[in-house]
């Protein structure tokens, strides 16, 4: 029996879920249920195979939990950008081994055209949008990283358009940054109202749980799954929960729980919409990886998002929301100083599950226990795509996707605490120094 030591709990302050169209949580499981697949773990990654499963299968349950609401976890806390290309921070030219660059693309794009299909069909109200991205520095370091990447760029035969600083404020208001890297392949999306759209669309054979949180597993022959209402017995377990995957005794120690942390302000006025100008919709990511992201919303509110906090645990400290509120105040600020007043309706933290290799774990993971586990950061596409695929591999499928995701090496293993944390902590420290006025 593996007993589940820490359960999800997110801080109840995400504006993605607030602001996105309110649905009726389908119920908890009660009582003893026996089913031949169970899904654990209902953001992207989850739904995405729930679905599938359920295509390869139409005359079998799934049944598919989660221990929170969806669109309450990661899924919907993220910054809402579906990205396209390929970005190895590794690399000199963010770029690396072009085959695997070129296969990571064709994954990305693959999890892009799978949400895009489906907002299309079930009619999803999330404004989802082909807006492309803009990647802005204004350090030194940062400025390097542009170039860097658009030599990568180039390796790769991706379009881009370099903009220079006097002419980003066109583009998105602000003349704050010195240079922005524009690539047009990227979808944003308000993350929240995608994935409870795509929890509402799903197969009629897809029996869905949520506020189920599971607290022991005994793995045999079938998996039992206990919870405080019930147990469910699978033929086979599907984890699509990412480093609550370790809580489940697989991969341990190889994923770390790293919250990044987002305010979203009030609506602009008209007045602050004209003053502020550039596009009416749009989205930045930092050159520097512990830098500030930006979004402006088809309702034009700002979203802020830097900061980070390892919390091993994989839970929300309101600690962490209290101190980085502030730091948002200050980034919004030095950005935007035409829009003085504008105050945050909303602050939230999201956590990522990262590997020190960034790699994730795609196929089994014990006798009739499969995950996919591990998105690095990526989960909109990368997680819809894995999701999807996993559920394709474990209906006999194959294809050069499939493979690609088995050969990979998977996460590595961390060092024991307490040196772990220590080290951890330090270097988000550091780095969020070393970002500077990208931050």
């Amino acid at each position: 029996m593996t007993k589940i030591t820490s359960l999800p709990a997110d801080d109840s302050t995400c504006g993605w879920f607030h602001l996105s169209k309110p649905r009726k949580a389908k119920p908890g499981h009660s009582g003893n249920t026996k089913a031949r697949w169970v899904v654990v773990g209902a953001g992207f990654t989850g739904l995405a195979a729930a679905r599938q499963l359920a295509i390869h299968f139409p005359d079998e349950e799934i049944v598919l939990i989660d221990a929170q609401e969806v669109g309450f976890g990661t899924s919907g806390r993220n910054a809402g950008f579906a990205i396209d290309l390929p970005h190895d921070i590794g690399a000199d030219d963010y770029i690396g081994d072009i085959e695997t660059a070129k296969t990571t693309m064709k994954l990305n794009l693959s999890g892009q055209t799978m949400l895009k299909n489906l907002v299309e069909e079930h009619q999803i109200e999330c404004h989802l949008r082909a807006s492309g991205k803009y990647q802005a520095a204004i350090e030194d370091r940062g400025i390097a990283v542009l170039d860097a990447y658009r030599r990568g760029l180039d390796k790769l035969g991706q379009p881009y358009e370099m903009i220079d600083g006097k002419h980003l404020p066109d583009h998105i208001g602000t003349s704050f940054y010195r240079k922005a890297l524009f690539t047009p392949g990227t979808m944003l999306v308000q993350p929240a109202a995608l994935v409870k759209g795509l929890a509402d669309s799903l197969p009629s054979n897809v029996t869905l749980h949520e506020n189920t949180a599971i607290t022991d597993v005994d793995y045999g022959e079938k998996t039992v799954l206990t919870h405080r209402n019930g147990r469910i017995t699978a033929d086979n377990l599907v984890l699509t929960n990412n480093a609550f995957g370790m809580r489940f005794g697989f991969l341990q120690g190889t994923m770390l729980p790293v919250f990044t942390y987002a305010s979203l302000t009030r609506e602009l006025t008209p007045a602050e919409q004209a003053r502020l100008g550039g596009k009416d919709f749009w989205g930045v990511i930092p050159a520097d990886p512990f830098g500030t992201t930006l979004r402006r919303t088809h309702d034009n509110r700002i979203l802020v998002r830097n900061s980070f906090s390892f919390n091993p645990d994989g839970r929300s400290k309101q600690k962490y929301l209290d101190q980085f509120v502030n730091r948002h105040r200050d980034s919004f600020q030095r950005r935007f100083p035409m829009l003085p007043g504008v105050e945050f309706d909303y602050t939230w933290g999201g956590s990522l599950a990262l590997s020190r290799n960034h790699a994730g774990f795609f196929g089994q993971l014990a006798p009739n226990v499969y995950g996919a586990l591990c998105c690095n950061g990526l989960g909109v596409t990368r997680g819809t795509a894995t999701g999807t695929l996993l559920a394709d591999w474990l209906a006999g499928e194959r294809n050069d996707l499939i493979d690609f995701l088995r050969n990979s090496p998977g996460p590595v293993r961390n060092p024991p605490q307490p040196f772990l944390s220590m080290g951890v902590n330090l270097s988000l420290k550091w780095n969020q120094y070393r970002a500077g006025r990208e931050g």
